[in-house]
């Protein structure tokens, strides 16, 4: 079975929370690894997500504690529509 792993970042504007913390986050860039495995036995080449998992504190910051929390894909973007949505208007 095959399994890629995608790196990249997302930035929240403001703090935010996630059901997979116990605090609120502050606002920054933070590393996102996604996990997914190949579906076998198609006729063509899919994957399914196993694994999201978010690096804390932001990138920005200098800690000495790193941790990596898997969280729900769902609720990361709901959390990150949110801050779009808030951000456009405190530009307004």
């Amino acid at each position: 079975m095959t399994v890629r792993t995608t790196d990249t970042e997302v930035t929240f504007r403001q703090p935010f929370r996630l059901s997979a913390f116990d605090a609120r986050q502050a606002a920054g860039t933070y590393r996102l690894v996604i996990e997914e495995e190949e579906i076998l036995g198609l006729s063509f080449l899919a994957y399914r997500r196993t694994a999201t998992m978010l690096h804390t504190p932001a990138i920005s910051v200098q800690s000495g504690r790193h941790q990596v929390v898997e969280v729900d894909p769902e609720e990361l973007t709901v959390a990150l529509d949110a801050d779009a949505l808030t951000y456009r208007s405190l530009k307004e």
